[in-house]
């Protein structure tokens, strides 16, 4: 698809040129395999054009409804059923809503698909709560798309932009629908929060993960955490997750999806992330965090989140951005806390628009200085900790834990940042005495990790 191409080749410049400078290294843009008509939420307002009944959506800063507008990125099956009720609508002279006056009745449609179970919810809304030929409308629905697993009607009569109005009612299924990410079960309903494109959700989430080098010790706090995609996806691979979240019906959400996935690991607070941190870290006995997971809305985080990360010091931050320009403005405000971006990986996850995903990898640089290591100087020969292992056993250790190869230099840059004094030519590289790259950060939080697992630094 040279269109397609092309796109990923613009979106890789601008976020190069974003975060020129602030990251060392940008992996290339992880393209969607199919980019179109991935969108698994569906939303078209219904109007009137020439008396008969329309759908689809607005024409960019107007009200003016595109008929059947944005199907290229659209779920096929949803579309269809959309094109479908239009057809009933038409056939028994439904009446439609009418902004002006707040008369009329039907008024927009939702849907939300599950690419991992092919369930399908399908919401109507409407302007008022009587609805004349209800059950003949579902059960003609159905017969004509057995694909939809539940319906609900929705009753909005508000006059401003709201899709959703406060009062629902199930007609048909259990009213939400249930689908699979990275293995894990999670219920969706018409008001819950999921990635719009299940397949790079999954590869973005698992980029992520893959930054954290979580293993069964890791601590993790997932920030921003919505109904708990994130932490439940990553419960097999640490030893505990605390999502924290300030929605009361996001944290409702998040406490059921722990309970279907069993998720014994993972628990959920309601509270504002900010604050959580700062009270974690002025404790009397403070939570220690290895990895902080932020997932945060198109504005970005606030400074005052940043300077609560910097207190509560985990090792290693992965940020996950919608926006490229908000991230680059906080990775500098990361910066003064201590933490420097080591790498950055775009993914495609809003295909056909000029919108990126990026995922980020940020390490703490200022960990050796709060490292004690007991070791009295004047009685010091090394001798004993250098037997404690070989370059080689490091090697394999950081290996089998991180899938990380690191060098004899790497090792010995470490070892010499955290007291560790090498003898003269034990196992020091050849090229010791020619300028060398610093060990990248991910590397040396391996290392230490290794040197504390040898007991050659506590």
């Amino acid at each position: 698809m040279p269109s397609y191409d092309k796109e990923i080749i613009k979106k890789q410049a601008y976020v190069e040129k974003l975060l020129s400078g602030l990251v060392p290294e940008i992996e290339p843009v992880v393209r969607a395999d199919n980019p179109l008509h991935y969108r698994n939420k569906v939303h078209a307002a219904v109007g009137i054009s020439r008396g008969k009944v329309i759908a689809g959506t607005y024409e960019p800063g107007t009200h003016r409804i595109i008929d059947g507008g944005g199907n290229d990125l659209e779920n096929e099956a949803a579309v269809a059923v959309i094109e479908d009720i239009v057809k009933i609508a038409n056939k028994y002279h439904m009446s439609v809503y009418n902004e002006k006056t707040g008369t009329g009745l039907l008024r927009r449609v939702l849907i939300r698909t599950a690419d991992g179970t092919g369930q399908m919810l399908v919401v109507v809304v409407l302007g008022d709560f009587m609805f004349p030929g209800k059950k003949n409308f579902v059960k003609t629905l159905v017969s004509k798309h057995p694909e939809i697993t539940s319906i609900v009607i929705n009753i909005n009569k508000r006059k401003d932009s709201m899709i959703l109005g406060d009062k629902s009612e199930v007609v048909y299924g259990p009213g939400f629908i249930t689908d699979t990410l990275l293995g894990k079960k999670f219920t969706i309903s018409a008001e819950s929060f999921y990635q719009v494109n299940h397949d790079q959700a999954e590869k973005l989430y698992s980029k992520a993960f893959e930054y954290a080098s979580l293993d069964k010790s890791s601590r993790v706090l997932d920030a921003y955490c919505g109904t708990g995609t994130i932490g439940i996806c990553a419960s097999d691979r640490c030893g505990s997750v605390v999502g924290v979240e300030i929605n009361p019906r996001a944290v409702s959400d998040a406490k059921k999806n722990i309970r279907l996935n069993d998720a014994s690991n993972v628990s959920v607070i309601k509270a504002d992330a900010t604050e959580y941190m700062n009270e974690v870290s002025s404790s009397s006995e403070p939570e220690r965090f290895d990895v902080v997971i932020l997932d945060p809305p198109r504005e970005g985080t606030t400074p005052e989140f940043i300077k609560a990360c910097g207190k509560l010091a985990p090792s290693r931050i992965v940020y996950i951005s919608c926006n490229p320009e908000t991230l680059a403005r906080d990775l500098k405000l990361f910066e003064g806390e201590g933490y420097k971006a080591c790498k950055a990986c775009p993914v495609d996850m809003f295909c056909g628009t000029e919108h990126v995903e990026t995922c980020v990898l940020l390490s703490k640089l200022s960990e050796a200085p709060k490292l004690q290591v007991n070791i009295k100087m004047s009685e010091l020969d090394l001798t004993a900790s250098e037997a404690k292992a070989t370059y080689e056993e490091i090697q394999e250790y950081v290996m089998s834990a991180t899938g990380l190869h690191v060098s004899n230099l790497n090792i010995a840059q470490t070892k010499r940042k955290y007291g560790i004094i090498e003898r003269q030519n034990y196992n020091l590289p050849k090229s010791e005495d020619s300028r060398q790259p610093n060990c990248p950060p991910e590397k040396e939080i391996a290392i230490v990790d290794a040197l504390k697992h040898f007991k050659m630094i506590q």
